[in-house]
């Protein structure tokens, strides 16, 4: 080092020293002496740095110089604890501390290898130059990557809503442009403190401004029309983001709003303030219509106690039911099973299906005492048991029908002695409205249509008066000619329909019709009327169709005649659904008939009783 000395004003020389320079320099002892000092004084500023300053060197050996925008330049700088608390003179010193301990020619001179093209020293330098301007800093803190912006969950603010909201709105009054941000506070604020807060998070503005994500940086255009573009892309990205960050806070706040309890506390006093002064006014009045409604609660709670009990009735009544069902479905399938395994004690075909049908009148006829007897005499007495079953299913039969008969007498004996009443006075205006609802409830085809018409008259009617299946008819006639309901009713066109009805019940022959549980003995009238007339019963249209049906023979090579339609209904029982090749089966055990004609014929029989339930239905 070169020292100077005063030079007098009368210009006279004086002795001066002279410093070696150059290699005489670099080995003397003053040179040996200054850099020792010089390392000395580092190594104590180094030692002397506060708890906030620490630098991963690890970290800064991993950085690439190209990917600035993604460090974390307080971190680069050793101020990661303090980051945007840091003043500028922290930054400057945490860079003249980065740069004595780690610049390039100081790790040099320490034996490290350096390669200064791509070296993490650049990092430093970049993080200086964004953190020590106020702008690029604003830019930086602005997206600062340890700023949280998530908000507290459900079940911190249901755990601590004081405690997060603190917190949270604690961290993002940073962004606040003014100064003095009021705290969420905690339950023993005022209602004042509280609308203060709020007011002022409503009305936020915030400095924030998102300027470091810009994609494309202006400088980089060609000429001024890129530049102008790209400055055009950015702000829009930026005016995007700091929308986002406005509805950001807008969310935070009303997150807040809406759970706390001190809105809701300030909500109650105000309207108990509003109320005080009816409710002394209301006092009486109130008192006379709780009394009201405690009477009513009370005729309310009698009501549901016996409703719950009137359920727990019919719901045991249900359970018992379907507990007999079981049982008596159980026992009927016992007796099956053994009769089955015994051929039903027949010795030929027709005595087989004879006994077979005197099976299934025993199974709709007894009840459930009758035939656990019954599987109990069979396994004991054999077939005198199930033979001594048949008589006394025989007369039973007998005895309803007979009973039936008598019944049906008695109401015709009663009929005759009625009083000739008018036609008028019968086919009023409720009567015909439930003559058109029946006819369409009960279709052409349906077994004994105008029997079960007249019945639903019958039942329905509040006139007083009874009607029989010819009055029904000849009125369906009368109607149908006119012009009052062509598009409704379809009936019979002559007049001798009811006659030929008649007489076609008594001369089908009689057969098993498939129905859902329905016993031979549950029509008034003949038994055979629900049988399919000479086994084709597939698409009457109206009730002479079903009659002329009827009186054909069977001369047709695909009509079903009654044997053979009991033996399907057999055979199907016989073979379950799991039966493999359960069609086959079928078919074998009905001569002349094939697999094919099988399944057409049960399809058929399954659409017509599907359509008799649901006109049943309808009736209920």
């Amino acid at each position: 080092m070169l020292e100077f000395v005063e030079v007098d004003c009368n210009f006279t020389f004086s002795h001066r020293n002279v410093e070696r320079v150059g290699l005489a320099f670099l080995n003397s002892k003053r040179y040996n002496a200054s850099t020792d000092d010089a390392a000395e004084s580092n190594d104590d500023a180094v030692d002397k740095l506060p708890e906030e300053f620490a630098v991963d060197v690890d970290y800064l050996k991993s950085l690439d110089p190209k990917e600035w925008k993604d460090h974390d330049h307080y971190a680069i700088l050793g101020l990661g604890k303090l980051r945007f608390n840091a003043t500028d003179d922290d930054i400057r010193r945490a860079y003249r501390r980065m740069v004595l301990m780690h610049h390039p020619d100081k790790r040099k001179a320490k034996g490290e290898e350096v390669n200064t093209d791509d070296d993490y020293f650049t990092c430093i330098t970049k993080a200086y130059e964004i953190l020590g301007t106020p702008k690029t800093r604003r830019a930086y803190d602005s997206v600062d990557p340890e700023f949280d912006d998530s908000f507290p969950t459900q079940a911190e603010i249901d755990k601590d809503i004081y405690g997060c909201f603190n917190k949270c709105f604690d961290l993002n009054a940073r962004w606040s442009e003014k100064k003095n941000v009021p705290t969420f506070g905690d339950e023993n604020s005022t209602r004042e403190h509280v609308e203060e807060f709020y007011s002022f998070w409503y009305e936020f503005k915030s400095w924030r401004e998102f300027s470091y994500l810009d994609e494309e940086d202006k400088e980089k255009g060609q000429d001024r029309d890129e530049r102008r573009w790209i400055e055009k892309e950015n702000k829009a990205l930026r005016i995007k983001r700091k929308k986002e960050e406005m509805m950001r806070i807008r969310a935070l706040v009303d997150l807040a709003y809406n759970n706390d309890k001190r809105i809701q506390k300030f909500k109650n006093e105000e309207k108990e303030r509003k109320l005080a002064a009816k409710r002394a006014k209301m006092d009486a009045a109130q008192a006379q219509k709780a009394e009201q409604e405690r009477a009513i609660r009370e005729a309310q709670l009698a009501k549901e106690r016996a409703d719950k009990a009137e359920q727990k009735r019919i719901e045991q009544i249900r359970i018992e039911k379907e507990q007999m069902k079981k049982v008596l479905k159980k026992e009927r399938k016992a007796l099956r099973d053994k009769l089955k395994e015994s051929k039903y004690y027949g010795n030929n075909d027709k005595e087989t299906l004879k006994n077979m049908e005197g099976v299934e009148k025993i199974c709709e006829i007894f009840n459930l005492s009758e035939l656990q007897e019954l599987n109990k005499d069979i396994e004991k007495k054999g077939q005198n048991a199930f033979f001594a079953a048949l008589k006394t299913v025989d007369k039973k039969i007998a005895a309803e029908l007979e009973e039936l008969n008598q019944t049906q007498q008695k109401k015709s004996t009663t009929t005759k002695n009625e009083k000739d009443i008018k036609k008028s006075d019968v086919w009023n205006n409720e009567n015909m409205q439930l003559l058109i609802k029946s006819v369409n409830l009960f279709p052409a085809g349906t077994s004994q249509r105008w029997d079960v018409i007249a019945a639903f008259i019958n039942q329905h009617s509040t006139a007083g008066v009874t009607v029989n299946a010819r009055d029904v008819l000849n009125k369906a006639k009368a109607m149908q000619n006119s012009d009052f309901s062509k598009s409704t009713l379809k009936t019979q066109a002559n007049d001798t329909a009811f006659e030929n009805f008649n007489k076609s019940k008594k001369e089908v022959q009689t057969s098993n019709d498939i129905t859902v549980n329905q016993p031979e003995t549950n029509n008034v009238n003949n038994a055979e009327a629900d049988a399919i007339p000479n086994g084709n019963k597939e698409s009457n249209e109206d009730d002479k169709t079903a009659t002329k049906t009827a009186n054909k023979p069977a001369a047709a090579p695909k009509t079903w005649t009654k044997e053979e339609q009991a033996l399907l209904e057999q055979a199907i029982k016989t073979y379950p659904i799991s039966t493999p090749d359960r069609w086959d089966r079928i078919a074998e055990c009905i001569p002349n008939r094939t697999k094919k004609d099988c399944l057409r014929r049960v399809k058929e029989l399954v659409e017509l009783v599907n359509s008799k339930k649901e006109a049943q239905q309808s009736v209920k």
